[in-house]
């Protein structure tokens, strides 16, 4: 063999090994490129919603059910009607002596189940106060076969008057039948002046678990009355989840919250036979036996 021939015999073998070990490289790179662990996602096990005010990524709360009462199970346009299969749609309305008078027979012709204001908490001083036609406005939907449940607007700034708040309904509603639920409904008061202004998370949550078990130890069917706000970032949820939700959104296709509600109050607006003025609208959701037929699956 020539010089030649082993010349190129060598730069031959030279240039085999390096594309072996650039293969191999390449190789090992790719290997150790694959065993590095994926960039986390910082919304694991997030949920993308809106609260109202924006767009927000939040962490479902444990043990809170979601709700199922999605878009496609309303109707879209016109009066709001269920269309789903899992419950019978209630149809109500809740009043207080702001409505005034109202003629039940009328009212009843449309309506499945009312709902009365027995009364309200002052937000200044913090006086207990009944409602004005209470009384009479029980006695119109019991004597025109409507279900009758009842609230109370509270400001409870503590247990003990949220207690005393369940006291007040207990004693005033002892000669009516009082199918529905007992709600307790506190609400945000926008008055500077508003004795509950700071009250925390876990206060109200307290309030709540002590009005509603009050109301249960009674025999009565509790329920916390929230938005869309206050469901957020008002109450622990959590604590809540052995008693009804009634959850107000008027105004929208369906009821947008992520957590699963009883009752949905849908209208502040609706017109209503024998009702002066407007009136606020609910649907209330009942579980539904899989081959039972549907009670008023449509909400009217």
């Amino acid at each position: 063999m020539n010089a030649l021939s082993r010349g190129r015999n060598l730069f031959y073998l030279i240039v085999t090994g390096l594309a072996l070990l650039i293969s191999l490289t390449l190789m090992i790179a790719l290997f150790f490129k694959r065993a590095e662990p994926a960039p986390k996602d910082p919304h694991e096990g997030q949920v993308y919603l809106y609260d109202g005010k924006d767009w927000i990524w939040m962490t479902p709360l444990e043990g809170v059910p979601v709700n199922t009462l999605t878009a496609e199970k309303f109707a879209s346009k016109g009066a709001v009607r269920y269309f789903g299969t899992e419950y019978d749609a209630l149809r109500g309305i809740d009043v207080s002596e702001h409505q005034k008078e109202i003629d039940w027979a009328q009212a009843a012709s449309v309506l499945d189940f009312a709902c009365v204001r027995v009364g309200r908490r002052g937000y200044t001083e913090g006086g207990l106060f009944e409602d004005a036609w209470f009384e009479k406005n029980m006695r119109g939907a019991a004597k025109n076969g409507l279900r009758t449940g009842v609230y109370f607007f509270s400001q409870a700034v503590n247990v003990g008057e949220a207690i005393e708040e369940a006291n007040f309904v207990l004693r005033h509603i002892a000669d009516f039948d009082v199918s529905g639920p007992v709600v307790y409904d506190w609400e945000n008061v926008s008055d500077g002046e508003a004795r509950t202004a700071e009250l925390s998370v876990e206060s109200r949550t307290d309030c709540a678990v002590a009005f509603c078990e009050t109301v249960r130890r009674a025999g009565y069917t509790p329920c916390v009355y929230f938005n869309r706000s206050i469901g957020y970032y008002g109450y622990d949820l959590t604590r809540l989840t052995d008693y009804m939700f009634w959850f107000t959104l008027p105004e929208s296709p369906f009821p947008n919250f992520y957590y699963a509600c009883d009752i949905w109050q849908y209208s502040f607006n609706e017109q209503i036979p024998g009702v002066t003025g407007s009136a606020d609208m609910n649907l209330w959701f009942i579980p539904r036996p899989a081959d039972a037929a549907p009670e008023n699956s449509s909400g009217l």
